[in-house]
Parts: C-alpha cells; sequence; structure tokens
C-alpha cells in the first residue's frame, strides 16, 4: 500500500511517500481500507518527537480516519465489508475502572492512533473492533475524517470538564483552528456567549457564521483588553486554551472570579510561570484535558448527525502532498481542517 511514513523525526522534509506492507489485522481487528485523513497538530509534534515518549519507526501519523471497511476479523460480527465508517482515535483497555466509567483518556494504556500506533497517513488502516464505529453517507469521508478528535476533544473540554453552562461567557482561542472552530459551534449550542480571537478579517468574519457572538483580532488588539471591554471589566467564566506560553498570562487576566481555564494543548511551548497569589484570591481553576472517551464521541456524532454540528473543512490535498498540507497548518493558513484525499 501507498503511505506517508517518517524514518526519523525532523521537519516535514522527513515526510517520504512509499510503499509499505499492508496491515494484518488479528481475529478481532478491522482493516479500513481509508478515503479521507484529517490532519492535528499532534501529526506535526510526532513528526518532530516529543521527550521522552517513544513511538513506531518508520511511522505513519494521523489520528482521524474515515473510510470502508475492508477486511474484517474472523470474531468481527457486526461489520462487514464496504461498510462506512470512522476509527475512533482513542485506544483504550475496555477493562479497567477508568474505562468502564466513561474516562477512556485516564487509562493507564489509553493510546491514540497516528501517535502511539500507526495512523491513516495510509491506503489501508487496522483497529480494534471496539474503535470502528459506523457513519451514514449523510457526510463525505471527507467531513467525517474533519471531526472526530477535535470535535471530541472540544467537547471533553466545554461540557464534560469546564462544564459550561447557558449564559456564561467563552473565550476560545484561534477560531481558524480546527479546535476552535468545534469548540465555537459547541459553546454556542450550549448557549454560551463566545468570544473568540483570530487574526485577520477574513477568519473573523467566518467565526461569526459559525456562532461567535463577539470576535477580536489578536494581532491588532490586546485581547485580554477587549475581553474586559467586552464583559464590561468582569471577565469570562471559561477559558478555552490550547496554545501554551504565548496566551498563559493574558488568559488568567481574561478570568473572572471562580473562572476556569481548560486546557489541552502547547502548541507555542510547554512551560508557562504562574502567579499563585492571583490564582488563590481570585479562586480560578485551571483543569487539563486530554482527549475524551468513546461515550463522548458518540454524543457528538450523533450531533453531527442530526446537523446540530458541522465539520469545518479549510482545504484538501492528495496523499502525496502531506508534507505541503502539514506545512499550511504550521503557517497557520487554514480555517477549519485540512483533510487528506486517499
Amino acid at each position: 500500500m501507498k503511505a506517508m511514513v517518517f524514518y526519523e523525526h525532523g521537519g516535514v522534509d522527513k515526510l517520504t511517500y512509499t510503499d509499505m506492507e499492508k496491515p494484518k489485522i488479528s481475529p478481532y481487528e478491522v482493516l479500513v481500507k481509508v478515503k479521507a485523513c484529517a490532519l492535528n497538530h499532534l501529526d506535526i509534534w510526532v513528526r518532530q518527537g516529543l521527550p521522552g515518549i517513544g513511538i513506531p519507526l518508520p511511522h505513519i501519523s494521523g489520528c482521524d480516519c474515515a473510510g470502508e471497511v475492508a477486511e474484517v476479523g474472523i470474531e468481527v460480527k457486526n461489520f462487514r465489508p464496504g461498510d462506512r465508517v470512522i476509527i475512533a482515535p482513542g485506544i483504550r483497555c475496555r477493562k479497567c475502572v477508568y474505562c468502564i466509567t466513561n474516562s477512556d483518556s485516564m487509562c493507564n494504556s489509553f493510546k491514540i492512533m497516528g501517535f502511539q500506533v500507526q495512523g491513516g497517513y495510509a491506503e489501508f488502516a487496522k483497529a480494534h473492533v471496539d474503535n470502528i464505529i459506523p457513519v451514514s453517507d449523510k457526510l463525505s469521508f471527507e467531513e467525517w475524517a474533519a471531526v472526530p478528535l477535535v470535535f471530541l476533544t472540544a467537547w471533553h473540554m466545554l461540557i464534560t470538564r469546564g462544564q459550561l453552562k447557558p449564559g456564561e461567557r467563552v473565550l476560545i482561542h484561534a477560531a481558524g483552528s480546527g479546535i476552535g472552530s468545534a469548540a465555537i459551534q459547541i459553546a454556542r449550542l450550549s448557549g454560551a456567549r463566545v468570544i473568540t480571537t483570530a487574526r485577520g478579517k477574513e477568519k473573523l468574519e467566518k467565526a461569526k457564521l459559525l456562532g461567535a457572538d463577539e470576535v477580536i483580532d489578536y494581532s491588532k488588539e490586546n485581547y485580554a483588553e477587549s475581553v474586559k471591554a467586552l464583559t464590561n471589566n468582569k471577565g469570562v467564566d471559561l477559558v478555552f486554551e490550547h496554545i501554551g506560553p504565548d496566551t498563559w498570562e493574558k488568559n488568567l487576566q481574561c478570568l473572572a472570579k471562580g473562572g476556569r481555564m481548560v486546557v489541552c494543548g502547547a502548541t507555542s511551548g510547554p512551560q508557562v510561570a504562574v502567579d499563585i497569589r492571583f490564582l488563590f484570591m481570585k479562586q480560578h481553576a485551571i483543569i487539563g484535558c486530554y482527549m475524551g472517551s468513546k461515550k463522548e464521541l458518540l454524543d457528538v456524532l450523533d450531533l453531527m448527525e442530526s446537523g446540530r454540528l458541522k465539520p469545518v473543512i479549510d482545504s484538501t490535498f492528495p496523499l502525496k502532498d502531506a508534507a505541503t498540507a502539514q506545512q499550511k497548518m504550521i503557517n497557520r493558513e487554514n480555517f477549519g481542517k485540512i483533510v487528506l484525499k486517499i
């Protein structure tokens, strides 16, 4: 099969379009003919190398796969070749207390497709039947591929961990990112007042169309001051944070007393400083988030099927142009998801 792989960590030049052996499946696994695979920032971090975390090399990235069932293991009874499916990106043990209480991403053996195991930048990908989810033809394969990781993570952050309530004010960073465009929709659906940041008039206009109540051009404005002005100096109840040191200090300035910040990423770096005095005096809460559970993903997919949420696709590329696609993401030139067609 054709696949985009890297043999060593480094820049986009390390990505190689080549032939790889088609995965062999066990009795409880399903082989999927991948039709589309969405890009995530995790693909870039894995390619660059994460300290202390080993991955199989040569490595195939890609967390978000959509396609058709090609083969099923002899113990798989509920799928057959030709079924339209997505692969849930979170791989759980299904037996521990975390898995049976819908806290999958706290499972000690939790892994992510395209991170600790081989992913979907390829013509075929395999997964345990537990990770295979049927989908309808209401959306294209490219649209389905744009859903799982970002919508699941945004749901976990805003609804499960952040406990966002109707009428609350939420600040969502980077409206043009895949997770930002997902979070705007989920926050709007929950009845919150949505304030978002982006760079440039075009992205701000698109954010408004997705449901943002207020938009801030962070390249021209001090967004912390703008948030204060938009909230009559009270601040927001929740900050949706996935950037890191570039936004950390101002985020805390944006929080109302008793406010909380949900955190899932570190795009601009892993180290931040916190003035503990303000943390306890204003009774802020900082909440870590890591993807989410299969149950939450199924809830998101139901909302996709009903049309209450929708995938946002910026552009598509053929698999052989994955390096160009990743560079576009690195340059922050996208609004929504970048998807590989396979």
